[in-house]
């Protein structure tokens, strides 16, 4: 089984699984043991928002493409998803869906310094008058 993806930006995920010719997208089983060689089935008549593209059956193997969900901060293995091959049955691991964005560590404030004057700042009295206090 041959897949594609066509990614697009949405809260929803997407988790596959293959067992031969069938594919259970998010829970959903579609068999496709039936489709003959050089066959077609539209994304309308499987009814599933998932498939982008016909099925066909091409060289005995079945090709689809899916939408592939992504969150905002993607990255570029899944914003630009290469096709995969599936050779063995079981769980399909897909590209990563998001990845968390750079946490940058708050600037630490620089270090306040008490700065005390060299000498106290009293202004001389003028010998011709007298101690206000």
């Amino acid at each position: 089984m041959n897949l594609s993806f066509s990614p697009v930006r949405m809260a929803e995920t997407l988790q596959l699984n293959r067992k031969g010719d069938i594919l259970e997208i998010n829970g959903t089983l579609f068999d496709f043991s039936d489709l003959p060689e050089g066959g077609s089935l539209s994304p309308e008549t499987l009814n599933c928002a998932w498939i982008a593209s016909d099925v066909r059956r091409i060289a005995g193997s079945v090709q689809l493409q899916l939408i592939l969900p992504h969150g905002a901060n993607a990255p570029q293995e899944t914003l630009f998803p290469a096709p995969i091959t599936l050779e063995a049955d079981g769980p399909v691991t897909l590209p990563l869906y998001d990845v968390a964005p750079p946490v940058l560590a708050p600037a630490e404030p620089e270090p306040v310094q008490a700065q005390m004057p060299d000498e106290p700042s009293v202004a001389p009295l003028d010998p011709g008058t007298t101690d206000p206090a």
